[in-house]
């Protein structure tokens, strides 16, 4: 077996490869289904970006949906730009970081309703309504990454995909 990286800043797809799953980049190679260690290497010193197919694959493999989520947001072209980064965290982070989010909107609910009722926003309201937009996007990321924790426990076989699915396809 090879030894490990002593690259100290290792990108997401060189992190997971070797700290978490301990596989040479030969070995993530035969997992990945036609990626060779090469181009491998190539990702994770980030001398070219992977391909979007790349990517799904590693994520699926390595059962590591987040780096859908860190491709998106910090190499795609136009997901840098509109996609937030995600970063995972245990579910009592998300379920608190919403509920305070969710108590923070409900107090501001009224005031969101008189700013937006006549369909314009006032330069002597747009510092509050920015704000609430602020918190809006709080919660926005949360759901996001409420989904994220749900797709990592689904590929880590800690929540039953096809009874997830059936759930929400009978709503």
């Amino acid at each position: 077996m090879g030894r490990g990286s002593s690259k100290v800043n290792k990108n997401l797809y060189h992190s997971i490869r070797e700290d978490e799953l301990g596989l040479t980049r030969e070995k993530a190679s035969e997992l990945l289904d036609g990626i060779t260690a090469e181009r491998i290497e190539r990702i994770e010193n980030e001398k070219s970006n992977p391909y979007p197919e790349e990517v799904m694959i590693m994520a699926e493999k390595y059962k590591s949906p987040q780096l859908i989520n860190y491709y998106c947001s910090q190499q795609c072209p136009i997901g840098k730009k509109h996609i937030p980064e995600i970063k995972l965290k245990d579910l009592s982070q998300i379920v608190l970081g919403m509920l305070s989010s969710l108590n923070s909107m409900n107090a501001k609910k009224d005031k969101l309703i008189d700013i937006t009722a006549d369909g314009n926003i006032e330069d002597e309201e747009l510092e509050t309504f920015y704000e609430i937009q602020n918190e809006l996007d709080k919660i926005s990321n949360l759901t996001n990454t409420l989904k994220l924790w749900t797709d990592n426990m689904i590929s880590t076989g800690k929540i039953n995909k096809e009874k997830l699915n059936k759930l929400k396809n009978s709503k």
